[in-house]
């Protein structure tokens, strides 16, 4: 479903729905580049990516833009790049990380030699240049996806056998949350320079709900959400010893199935919102916001620093090329407004057409007529095919008509 933040209350039953995937979706992310554009993982095997309408949707969505096909197995994780536009990474249960330039629809890194097991989680860096993942193995791994190699990994990070979740910080240190070997539930914050040892480990409680760790770059707050828990601690990374302080733990009386994070620039800044969740439970969403209290009704600068915008620092063949650029920051002095989005168009290269560039002129100029010349092949040859198979069906219809009148005088003779 995809409703609009000001749509409440119960949802009818025929309500349209965005329905291309075969089998159950596992994990969805909204574009960061384009409001419009989500995409999803699903038990088919497939990465779809949908636009959805700029008022919503009237009517069920089935044709997505572009079906990213390449995964062996289910794909249970996608994330976009943060500062390339188009760029998408997805993972699988085939122990596979594949990074698609969604503009072509190809798949352009395949890392499908580096986890022995199950990936439980990716997370980008803050301008897109290195992925950790944590994997079934007790593994966290960082990697250069361009040069397709493991820059350090850390064996046995939590020991428990339960499941973990890496995140990178802006400051590029990695977070963690794990299991103790005696099923305690544990943080830790890691350089990835010097894997050793962490920098700060701390034992929380003995819940067996996995920590999901939930992060905002400007005020480098984390908050940790347990799955089936009912509540939401939040913690400050700092630079000096504990490294990550408890803030305070906000407690409802429903446990959560999962969680959404709004991001910033969606949040009410006049109201001191600095985080807005959306809980699922098992019957409904339900948006929980967090916000400072403040007497003043000036733009708080400390709260609001500058934070990611909507616009890409660089284009997918950029980024794809080596280049790495930061988020491009915008001001939340005056609220987030947003503007237009592009459409996302897919230019599917043709595999068959793998000739040098045309870079005469004369090529130019024929191109378009050669592509022209080609398409109206493809379809005459069609039309053949469609007419030839149309003969085969009306010759079978005549001698069936023939068999069944045979049969019905065979049948007047019997019974006179």
């Amino acid at each position: 479903l995809c409703l609009s933040l000001l749509q409440t209350g119960r949802i009818d039953k025929s309500y349209p729905t965005v329905c291309g995937h075969t089998g159950p979706v596992l994990d969805i992310d909204w574009c960061p580049h384009n409001d419009q554009v989500i995409a999803s993982g699903s038990e088919d095997c497939t990465v779809m990516v949908w636009q959805i309408p700029e008022n919503g949707l009237t009517l069920s969505l089935t044709e997505p833009v572009v079906v990213l096909e390449g995964h062996s197995k289910r794909v249970g994780i996608v994330a976009w790049h943060p500062t390339a536009r188009n760029v998408l990474l997805s993972a699988g249960c085939d122990n596979a990380i594949i990074i698609w330039n969604v503009g072509t629809g190809e798949a352009l890194i395949n890392l499908d030699d580096m986890h022995v097991d199950m990936i439980y989680n990716v997370s980008w860096n803050r301008n897109g240049s290195l992925i950790c993942t944590s994997s079934k193995d007790k593994k966290v791994r960082v990697i250069d996806p361009r040069k397709q190699e493991i820059v350090a990994e850390k064996e046995k990070t939590h020991e428990g056998a339960r499941p973990m979740r890496a995140i990178f910080l802006a400051d590029g240190n990695i977070f963690t949350t794990g299991f103790s070997r005696m099923s305690e539930r544990q943080l830790a914050l890691w350089n990835p320079k010097n894997m050793e040892e962490p920098i700060a480990l701390h034992e929380m409680d003995t819940s067996n709900g996995v920590l999901l760790p939930f992060y905002d770059p400007d005020t480098n707050i984390i908050y940790l959400c347990g799955k089936g828990d009912s509540s939401i601690r939040y913690f400050e990374i700092t630079d000096e010893s504990p490294y990550v302080h408890y803030l305070n733990t906000f407690s409802s009386k429903e446990p959560q199935r999962g969680m959404g994070f709004m991001p910033k620039r969606g949040l009410d800044v006049n109201k001191c919102e600095i985080a807005r969740f959306f809980k699922l439970h098992e019957r409904k969403c339900e948006p929980i916001i967090m916000t400072v209290p403040r007497k003043s009704d000036l733009f708080q600068d400390d709260l609001y620093p500058d934070t990611a915008g909507p616009e890409a620092a660089l284009e997918a063949e950029e980024w794809f090329e080596g280049k790495n650029a930061d988020p491009l920051l915008i001001s939340l002095k005056h609220g987030y407004i947003p503007g237009k989005n592009r459409d996302l168009k897919v230019v599917k290269k043709n595999i068959l057409d793998n000739k040098p560039a045309a870079n005469k002129k004369s090529d130019l100029i024929n191109a378009p007529k050669k592509a022209a010349d080609a398409s109206n092949t493809q379809n005459e040859a069609k039309l053949d095919e469609i007419l030839k198979e149309l003969k085969c069906i009306k010759d079978t219809i005549t001698n069936q008509d023939e068999r069944i009148s045979k049969l019905e005088q065979q049948m007047a003779k019997i019974a006179d």
